[in-house]
Parts: C-alpha cells; structure tokens; sequence
C-alpha cells in the first residue's frame, strides 16, 4: 500500500555565514534512522554547498537525494525551481523520511512557506519547522539590528538615514519565521555578547522563540526534526518586510566567481582573504583551492574578515585541481578584477 502521510520538510534558514552548511552537514552524519534529501540553494550562478554536502552522501542520504539549486535564489524562483524540485524528491523511490532545505543566506524564508499551499503538493508535504540560524558575534555586535539610541542619534544628524538597511530586514525576517533559533559560533564572543544576541533577537521576534547555542553544527537531530509545527498553516504569525509584495529582489547584493590558481602557503591566502575582505566590504566569500603537494582540496571560508580552513576531501582522478571562490557584496562593492588581483598576492 502506498505511504500517504505527509512528509516533514525542515527549512534551514540564517544570514550569510551563520552555519548552515554545517549544520546539514551534522545532520546527514547523524540522521537517526531516517532517509533524508535535501534542497541547497545558493545567492548567485555557481554554488558551493550542494557540492560539500554531495561529498557526505550517506546510505541514509545518497546523492541523488542532494539536489542544488544555483540559479537564483528559491524564494524568488518557487514556481520555476523550487516546486519541480520538491516533486521529483518526493518521487524517489524510496522516498524520503525528511527533506532539509538550506535557503541561501539573502532569502526571505517566508515565500517558501506559502509554496507548500501549492496544490500539486500540499497534501503530501508539511513544513516540520523553520530553523534560523544566527551568527552570535555578529549578533552581539549589532551589526544586524542597530542600537536605538545610536540610530536616533544617526538620524537627527542625515535625514537618509532613518530606514533599515537591507542586510537588518533580512535577518528580521528569518528570525520572524523562525520556530527555532540556534546561536552559532557562541565561543567567538563572551557571556555578555551571548546576552545581548539573546536580547536583540527576543526584540525582533513576533513570539517567544527557543534559543539554542551551537558550536560547529553539533545539535541533537531531535532538537531540530520533528518539532511538527505545520508552518504552512500559520504564516500569518510570522510577519514580514516584504507581506504584501509580489516578490522581491536581491538588487542589494551582488556575486562573482574568482578562480584561483594552485596555492603554495594557504595561511598566507587566508590572510589576504581576511584583508581584502575588511578593505572591500566583501559580506561572504566560500570555495575551495588546490594547495601544491596535497591530494586534499582545501575548503576556505570567510564571514567578513573572519576567514576558516580545512581539508574537505580527495581531488577526484582527473579533477582539474583549479580553485574557485564565490564571494559576496552589496551591490557596487565589486571589482572583480581587482579583487582577483588582490587575492592572487
């Protein structure tokens, strides 16, 4: 007989950087029994993290039960890309026990819930629940919701600035959709700027929400799957910057790919990533390069200024060992080729 419960979807929502990798990453090492997909969307053309989750593809979760999606981002693309996608993974045979969807990190987390309201799907699927994920240290230090005092005082000094920037709404809105938020990265800063992340993001919130510390992705599954919240049926409760609109654009933000050669010392590139960061704004950057004499591809990150590495997997055999990066900006804050230039040494 066929199985005609619902299936439980997770959305994986956060600001650029705050984990979300990491977290799926976690999840499909530790999956519990369950057979798992999952939907990985990234801001700009060429993705990265469909491509680092492929290569923790387990029995529980093959690869062809990890699909990308590095065409745009999904909360714009529903009809086109995100509704074919969730079809052809409910599809599979077997099929899933949960899917996981990790939004990139400029999308608005509520579009995708009014997706499940699809007739095609709505009575097969459930949104299990809204994971927001939140950088603590970037929290802490306010760089996503700004101090009031120091806005009014901003204000009465330039008339331009009494609105929001757009990095704040969208950090809003994920944290206004969320059922769960889970503080990242909580030993990059201290127990004050724990309590003030706390702070700003009880302030933001349109309800009580549980607040859980992470550190590299390591959550009990139990904490995060089946919570059976039925998103999909209260999204009036979540409000949003953009309720009301037809869609929105991510004409504040900008991407480019930068390939990069062979490297000979990656502390060195990871310093200049850090400066060029701090020096050009960049908001994101992620990828990989070919560090010479090593058969491991080196992953390289960075939030800002704040740049990690580590050796992921094995070039494949034939594999061109070219690095690429995928960096991230406001709009207007990219020179490509002197950005390359930079990065190269």
């Amino acid at each position: 007989m066929p199985d005609l419960s619902k299936i439980p979807v997770t959305v994986v929502t956060g600001f650029l950087g705050a984990g979300k990798t990491t977290l799926i990453r976690h999840l499909l090492r530790n999956p519990e029994g369950r057979r798992l997909a999952v939907v990985v969307n990234e801001f700009g053309d060429v993705g990265v993290d469909g491509e680092i989750l492929k290569s923790c593809a387990i029995p529980e979760c093959p690869e062809e039960n990890i699909v990308e999606l590095a065409n745009g981002c999904i909360c714009c693309t529903v009809a086109d890309d995100f509704i074919p996608t969730i079809e052809r993974l409910m599809a599979l045979s077997p099929r899933p026990d949960h899917i996981l969807i990790e939004t990139s990190g400029l999308a608005l987390p509520k579009p995708l819930l009014k997706a499940f309201d699809w007739p095609d799907i709505r009575s097969r699927i459930t949104v299990d629940g809204v994971i927001a994920l939140a950088d603590a240290e970037a929290v802490a230090a306010g760089r996503f919701a700004p101090d009031p005092a120091r806005v009014d005082a901003q204000r009465a000094a330039d008339d331009s600035l009494d609105h929001e920037t757009p990095l704040s709404e969208v950090f809003e809105d994920q944290i206004a959709c969320a059922d769960l938020v889970l503080l990242t990265k909580p030993d990059l800063t201290d127990a004050a700027g724990l309590e003030r992340a706390r702070a700003v993001i009880a302030a933001e919130a349109p309800r009580p929400l549980p607040v859980v510390e992470v550190r590299e992705g390591a959550v009990d599954p139990r904490v995060i799957l089946g919570l059976n919240a039925a998103a999909e049926d209260d999204i009036a409760a979540r409000p949003s910057h953009h309720d009301g609109e037809d869609d929105h654009d991510h004409e504040d933000f900008e991407s480019a790919v930068i390939d990069l050669p062979e490297q000979t010392d990656p502390a060195a590139l990871a310093d200049r990533l850090a400066s060029v960061s701090a020096a050009r704004g960049l908001l994101r950057a992620k990828g990989y390069v070919a560090v010479a004499g090593k058969p491991m591809r080196l992953l390289v990150q960075a939030v800002g200024a704040r740049v990690r590495t580590q050796y992921d997997r094995p070039w494949a055999p034939g594999e061109p060992r070219t690095g690429r990066l995928v960096v991230i900006a406001e709009a207007g804050g990219l020179d490509v080729p002197a950005l390359a230039a930079d990065l190269a040494g």
